[in-house]
């Protein structure tokens, strides 16, 4: 290849390499301003009744213009859901994205390690009313997950897909009533036992 084809190549890939940077920054920017504001928030309402944590607080504290914020949430509401969406989806699907090859179906030493160290904004939402919003969209979120798990797993070959679902259904809300027993006793049982507990009784009563 000549010097001249040379140049022109370097000429040629330069801008796009720079075009493919500038079309991956609007995702890393809209990430982070999400970031920002679902962190004011968690931020605000651990210091204040939620009822009176405004959205202009939530701009102040993430340093976030009101059109940015209405561009991605309706309201205070909204984005608190996100937050919650956000934080069940990654627990849910956790151990199928780290293709985890336990028998575990659900990430219980993970979720209740990070509510244990968490207990003052469960408080929060349980004496807000919003505890209730939280456990519905956990009780959706964890039956997905498990039934992936469950599908994944070679010990359940005879189960049909109905039954499958309904199993992981009653799973994702044994693991709630599990949390709620476990934070109600002051989280006296370390998340490891609580783990070994639940799966004890999931392949107790599956297999």
């Amino acid at each position: 290849m000549s010097k001249t084809e040379v140049s022109n190549s370097k000429k040629h890939v330069g801008p796009g390499r720079k075009h493919a940077r500038q079309k991956r920054q609007p995702d890393e920017r809209v990430r982070r301003t999400r970031q920002r504001l679902g962190s004011a928030l968690v931020e605000l309402i651990q210091e204040k009744p939620i009822n009176d944590v405004t959205v202009q607080d939530v701009l102040d504290r993430a340093s976030v213009g009101r059109s940015t914020f209405y561009l991605h949430y309706r309201d205070k509401d909204d984005l608190l859901l996100s937050q919650l969406e956000g934080f069940l989806e990654m627990m849910s699907t956790m151990l199928s994205i780290r293709n985890d090859q336990s028998d575990r179906v659900a990430p219980i030493e993970e979720l209740f390690a990070h509510i244990g160290n968490e207990t003052k904004l469960y408080r929060v939402l349980s004496d807000s009313g919003r505890l209730k919003d939280f456990f519905e969209l956990a009780q959706g979120y964890f039956s997905r997950g498990i039934e992936k798990r469950l599908k994944e797993s070679k010990r359940l070959k005879s189960i049909s897909r109905d039954e499958l679902s309904a199993r992981a259904c009653a799973l994702a809300g044994s693991v709630l009533s599990l949390l709620r027993w476990w934070l109600d006793r002051g989280a006296r049982e370390s998340p490891h036992a609580m783990d070994k507990l639940f799966h004890r009784m999931v392949w107790k009563g599956l297999v």
